[in-house]
């Protein structure tokens, strides 16, 4: 294997590592905040909500290798559409169901 090869293996696993480590960061404070409970609720929720956006940037640059660089921008669009027909899908049947309930009592 050529040096060429064995560096650039190495700086992918180093990447992995550092993402492996964030992941476990940012799985253990949530963990760790509910656990202990030293924060109350509402600061809790906000704990666990920002450490899953940092979850899910940390999983697309470091596992899935999507960043903002040219050659990636049509993955990342891919996935923020899908993520936007998730939502609309699931809002929407939120809302119906909503009226529904409010129609029925």
């Amino acid at each position: 294997m050529s040096d060429h090869h064995e560096a650039e293996r190495r700086q992918e696993l180093h990447g992995y590592v550092i993402g492996l480590i964030l992941a476990v960061v940012l799985s253990a404070l949530p963990f760790g905040g509910v656990m202990l409970g030293l924060l109350p609720k509402t600061s809790l929720l906000w704990l666990i909500a920002i450490a899953a956006l940092c979850q899910v940037i940390v999983h697309f640059r470091f596992f899935l290798h999507i960043d903002l660089s040219r050659s990636h921008r049509d993955d990342l669009q891919l996935i923020l559409f899908s993520l936007l027909i998730v939502a609309l899908m699931v809002g929407g049947t939120l809302w119906v169901l909503s009226n529904q309930r409010h129609m029925m009592g």
